[in-house]
């Protein structure tokens, strides 16, 4: 989708800014793609369910630390740059996955194996906790404002197409080398795989240049010293940080992880739908629903970001019941292209929240603490709130032996977020990034 007189070199930007962030989101989506294989050979087999459930909590980790690794890598991208921050979180994030393709499991070193695996999905998180803020500031500060919400939509793309790549090739995998084969030792093939793929994105990235705007701001001695302070401790600045998360964030998060690792975790633990078959579900819905990121980002350049966002949470606040309802329905006798119409409609909700979201976190603070301002209150927000999710809503579940039970969560944090956006959310569509 090109668009008239697009900025000179702007496409080279994006599908630098895209590759590696892309590559990041695939190696962190790998674990909760794979968490009932990865479940088996971590724990003991003796109580699957709380495998799982253990396995789920390992995987929200690396949701929990990815505020911290806002606040270390947003300060060095503040400080530094932010090329030089892109290559560490890809260094940190590849050299992470491939080790969790390597790592013996429970049989044959015990307890160290889910600590081994612990400490490692930490590390990703602390590396995808400084990516997507540098992403979304790198390329936004490269756009014209009136197309800021068109052009950092592609950036969105990446988490949706991250997972996708994930799916794909564990589900090609599988088709290769049989069920046992794969669940034997075929599962760690994906994890290795992902060196390959940072050693590209990383010759792509070391030969990017800096952001034109700070670089302006670096020369002209603009830089913040302390971007940690300026940015959480002056009441104006907390406050939006505040707004942004409850406001916007929190909800965006619930309605990610809900659309697209939620809805796989239920199709295949409570609706009983055969392993390929949910992800392949999965998989269709993400294709089709997958430009909607940019048309929802390209349109909020003419609504605004605020009616898109808070549109997409109500809508999910109040369908998802009807929905889950739906794929219990026609999971038995199994209709596949109704599961995926309902997967599809999740995901159109995950399009119209996320899409607008880079633009909006952008429009909201000065080039000097961008990177650390909007980092923070995007990895609660997703981290927290969004990534703890499946964890979450499966316990909900499990304690209550009422399958919707988990749904309470992601629709009353979805809802809070709609009324807080409604009253406290100032459109900032036309604001000028090189005023700050």
């Amino acid at each position: 989708m090109s668009q008239p007189h697009a900025p000179k070199g702007i496409w080279k930007v994006i599908g630098a800014a895209s590759a590696g962030t892309l590559i990041e989101w695939y190696d962190f989506y790998l674990f909760g793609s794979l968490a009932t294989v990865l479940s088996a050979h971590f724990f003991p087999g003796d109580n699957p369910a709380a495998g799982f459930l253990k396995t789920l909590a390992i995987f929200a980790s690396g949701f929990v630390v990815r505020p911290f690794g806002a606040l270390v890598f947003g300060r060095l991208g503040d400080l530094v740059g932010r090329k030089y921050t892109f290559l560490v979180t890809l260094v940190l994030m590849g050299g992470s996955t491939f080790l969790i393709g390597l790592l013996p499991g429970y049989a044959e070193i015990g307890v160290l194996a889910p600590l081994a695996l612990t400490v490692l999905r930490l590390v990703q998180g602390l590396a995808l906790g400084g990516e997507y803020g540098g992403a979304a500031t790198y390329v936004a500060e490269h756009t014209p404002d009136h197309r800021r919400g068109f052009y950092t939509s592609f950036i969105q793309t990446t988490a949706t197409l991250g997972l996708f790549i994930s799916l794909g090739v564990i589900l090609l995998c599988r088709q290769q080398l049989g069920r046992e084969t794969f669940e034997s030792w075929g599962w760690r093939i994906p994890f290795l795989l992902s060196i390959f793929l940072v050693l590209i994105s990383y010759y792509i990235r070391v030969r990017m240049e800096e952001s034109p705007l700070f670089a302006q701001a670096k020369s002209a001695g603009q830089l913040s010293k302390n971007p940690l302070t300026e940015s959480f401790v002056r009441p104006e600045n907390r406050r939006l940080v505040l707004i942004a998360l409850f406001g916007a964030v929190a909800g965006q998060g619930v309605v990610w992880y809900t659309g697209q690792f939620y809805a796989l975790f239920f199709l295949q633990r409570v609706a009983q739908v055969e392993f390929v078959t949910a992800n392949l579900t999965v998989v269709y819905a993400l294709l089709l629903a997958t430009p909607f990121f940019v048309f929802f980002g390209s349109l909020s350049d003419r609504l605004g970001r605020k009616p898109i966002i808070l549109a997409g949470c109500l809508l999910a606040a109040v369908l998802y019941v009807p929905i889950y309802h739906g794929m219990m329905h026609f999971a038995a006798p199994l209709n596949q292209p109704m599961l995926v119409a309902l997967v599809f409609l999740q995901v159109l909700f995950v399009t119209m929240v996320y899409g607008p979201i880079a633009a909006f976190l952008v429009e909201l603070f000065p080039t000097r603490i961008r990177y650390t301002s909007m980092s923070l209150p995007y990895h609660i927000g997703n981290g927290v709130f969004g990534g703890l999710t499946p964890y979450i809503a499966s316990s909900l579940v499990e304690g209550t032996g009422n399958i919707y039970a988990g749904l309470a969560y992601p629709i009353c944090i979805a809802a809070l977020t709609f009324v807080v956006g409604f009253f406290l959310i100032k459109e900032r569509r036309h604001t000028s990034l090189s005023d700050g």
